[in-house]
C-alpha cells in the first residue's frame, strides 16, 4: 500500500435507526473508521452486530440517519440514486452470499453483465469475461447457466462478475457463507489473490472468525459499535497469521440528540 496509504473510505459518526413504533432500534450506532485503497478490510460479527447494515450504508443500498460517508472523497450520503447508480458503476464491484446470478443466461453472460451497463463493445468485453472466467478457473463452463453448475462454481462466476470490470472497491457480503470449507478457502484465496494484484480495496462482511485471517484489518462489530480494531500479520512463517489488536473503542456512546443530520422519518421518506 506503500508509505502512504491513501483512504478510499471514510465512515464518521455513523447512525443508522430503525423506528418500531415509539422505539428506536440503533443498528449502527456511532462507528467511524477509515479503510484504505488495497486493503482487505473484513467487518467481522454475530448476527444482528449491524456488520450488513453498515457494509449497505458503504454501499449507498441503505441511507444513513446522521454521520458521513465519504468513498474516493465523495459524500455518497448526499447523492441523488442516478448518481448513486453511476458511481456504483464505475467504483463498486459486489459478491453476494446467494450468487445473484441471472438463471437465464450462461457464465459468460453473468459476467459480462456490469460491462453491458458500462457500454464495453461486445467483442471487447466477451474477451475480459472469457479471461476473468478463466482466472477464476472455469474456463470449461463458459456456457453453463448456474443450475447446471456446483455452488462453489456460481461463487466463482459471481467474483468473475465483480472483479471483471476492475473497480476500486468490492464489497462482499458473506461471501462464503452457503459453501462447504474447502469451496470457501478457495474462494477466500481467490478473492485476495486478485484483489492484490490489481491494487483493489475488499470490505468483507462476515460472522466466521476463521474468515478473519484472509483480511489484513478485522473490525470487531457488536451491538452498532466497532469493538475493537485488529491487523493481521501476513508475513509470518508459521501456518497461521497472527492477529493483532490495535484499537479499543469505548462502548458507552452519548444518547442521539435531536440536532443529528436527518431524522429517521426524513430518511424513511427518502428512500
Amino acid at each position: 500500500m506503500g508509505d502512504t496509504p491513501q483512504k478510499v473510505i471514510e465512515v464518521k459518526n455513523v447512525r443508522k435507526i430503525y423506528r418500531m413504533g415509539n422505539e428506536k432500534i440503533y443498528a449502527v450506532d456511532d462507528v467511524s473508521f477509515d479503510i484504505y485503497e488495497g486493503e482487505f478490510c473484513c467487518l467481522l460479527g454475530t448476527s444482528g452486530s449491524g456488520k450488513s447494515t453498515l457494509l449497505n450504508l458503504m454501499a449507498g443500498i441503505e441511507k444513513l440517519t446522521s454521520g458521513q460517508i465519504l468513498i474516493k472523497g465523495r459524500p455518497i450520503h448526499k447523492l441523488n440514486e442516478t448518481k448513486l447508480a453511476r458511481f456504483r458503476q464505475k467504483y463498486l464491484g459486489f459478491v453476494f452470499q446467494s450468487y445473484n446470478l441471472i438463471g437465464t443466461m450462461t457464465a459468460l453472460e453473468n459476467v459480462e453483465l456490469p460491462l453491458v451497463f458500462k457500454r464495453v463493445p461486445k467483442k471487447k468485453r466477451r474477451a475480459m469475461a472469457k479471461e476473468m472466467l478463466e482466472k477464476v478457473g472455469l474456463k470449461n463452463r463458459l456456457k453453463h447457466k448456474p443450475k447446471e453448475m456446483s455452488g462453489g462454481q456460481q461463487q466463482r462466476v459471481g467474483i468473475a462478475r465483480a472483479f471483471v470490470a476492475k473497480p476500486s472497491i468490492v464489497f462482499a457480503d458473506e461471501p462464503t457463507g452457503n459453501l462447504d470449507t474447502k469451496t470457501t478457502m478457495e474462494v477466500m484465496e481467490l478473492i485476495r489473490e486478485i484483489a492484490h494484484d490489481n491494487n483493489q480495496t475488499i470490505v468483507m462482511v462476515t460472522h466466521d472468525r476463521s474468515l478473519a485471517q484472509y483480511a489484513d484489518r478485522v473490525i470487531h462489530i457488536l451491538d452498532g459499535k466497532v469493538q475493537s480494531i485488529d491487523v493481521v500479520n501476513h508475513n509470518m512463517e508459521d501456518d497461521e497469521p497472527e492477529i493483532t489488536e490495535t484499537k479499543k473503542e469505548e462502548t458507552n456512546v452519548e444518547e442521539e440528540n435531536d440536532g443529528t443530520v436527518g431524522s429517521v422519518d426524513d430518511d424513511n421518506s427518502a428512500n
